[in-house]
């Protein structure tokens, strides 16, 4: 439901891309969005830092620490390899077996902002509507959640350290080394993965999503708005060093403040284009009205941009938006919204009707 935002009458920039000479071409058959979709990676990793090779990746080793059995999932906690000398902690959700060997569906599930990493989509937050993963895996889902850096079992981690030009794009490679993990499990239907997040989680759901096209469904909750609505109040603008500053951390994109000044103007991507990299995959973002961070006008645009990619692509239906009457949160009539799409994309019968 785009709630009446898209306007054919207003061409967007998404549906153009610069030739090899640097000239401005419209985007007229799907070579050409191609072409575009490229340039917006390339964008992305202007400030992300490139995607490091994904050949010759060691086995995932992956290591059971412990597990806990309910009725209807055992979930695991482990630690697999990503790359040499790089270890991720995650929660691994196994449905309990069907009679009939039937290949299930998986989910990559991203916690937001908080001390407690995985724990807070296995139902340990203090607040509610964030248990994705448990939720998911209830409704018969295999599951992957695994720890963003500096938070959960990486609480610890040293950005200056690592290899990578950004805590966003060291993610991205832990999050597509998860569906290389979901991939390889014998239960999973590989042509069937998606992923979700709330806030820190909604947009690196989107990121992953842009680099990783495996990934045939992406829910964003309260995770983007275009960088120009972006607000963190005036205190909040303080602390940071400016308005974008929470995005400049260690742990996001410290490019956006030591090359790009804090000024979205010159940053080299918008979330209107990493919407459009995903098309014509499916896409659901939860955007509450009321979201302080996440300006709901914003998003709007964003919609109103991305939305001509879609429809470009023959593909208007894969391009879902709520605007839920609430704050910074996943509701349960948006949530439960969010699940049956996912369901419908992945082709999934919910073993669980808890939210239905």
């Amino acid at each position: 439901m785009l709630g009446g935002w898209i306007s054919k009458s207003i061409p967007s920039d998404l549906l153009y891309y610069l030739d090899v000479k640097g000239q401005r071409k419209p985007v007229m058959n799907a070579a050409d969005w191609q072409l575009k979709r490229k340039q917006i990676i390339s964008g992305m990793e202007q400030v992300m830092g490139k995607l490091p090779s994904r050949q010759q990746l060691p086995p995932l080793n992956i290591i059971y620490l412990d597990s806990l059995k309910t009725a209807a999932y055992t979930r695991y906690n482990i630690r697999f390899t990503v790359a040499e000398n790089e270890q991720l902690p995650a929660y691994l959700y196994v449905p309990q077996p069907k009679k009939q060997k039937q290949k299930r569906a998986a989910m990559l599930v991203l916690h937001g902002t908080g001390d407690a990493g995985k724990k807070l989509v296995d139902g340990e937050s203090p607040l509610s509507n964030r248990a994705q993963a448990k939720e998911l895996a209830q409704r018969g889902y295999v599951v992957i959640a695994p720890d963003y850096p500096s938070f959960g079992d990486l609480k610890d981690y040293d950005f200056t350290k690592d290899r990578y030009q950004s805590g966003t794009m060291k993610a991205i490679f832990n999050h597509m080394r998860c569906v290389d993990l979901l991939q390889a499990r014998p239960e999973v239907d590989a042509n069937r993965i998606g992923v979700i997040g709330h806030s820190l989680g909604g947009h690196n759901a989107m990121f992953v999503g842009a680099f990783d096209p495996r990934l045939k469904v992406i829910v964003a909750s309260c995770g983007w708005t275009p960088f120009a609505y972006y607000n963190i109040g005036e205190e909040g603008s303080k602390r940071y060093g400016g308005r974008l500053g929470p995005w400049a951390q260690d742990r996001y994109m410290p490019l956006i403040r030591d090359k790009f000044n804090l000024d979205e103007k010159q940053i080299p991507f918008d979330f209107d284009e990493v919407i459009a990299a995903l098309a014509p995959r499916a896409f659901f973002s939860n955007s509450p009205v009321n979201d302080t961070n996440f300006d709901v006008n914003g998003v709007k645009k964003g919609i109103q941009s991305a939305s001509e990619v879609y429809r470009f692509l023959k593909a208007a239906d894969n391009l879902q938006v709520r605007y839920p009457v609430a704050g910074h949160d996943f509701p349960t009539e948006t949530r439960l919204q969010a699940y049956q799409f996912v369901d419908k994309i992945l082709k999934h019968i919910p073993n669980s009707q808890e939210l239905e």
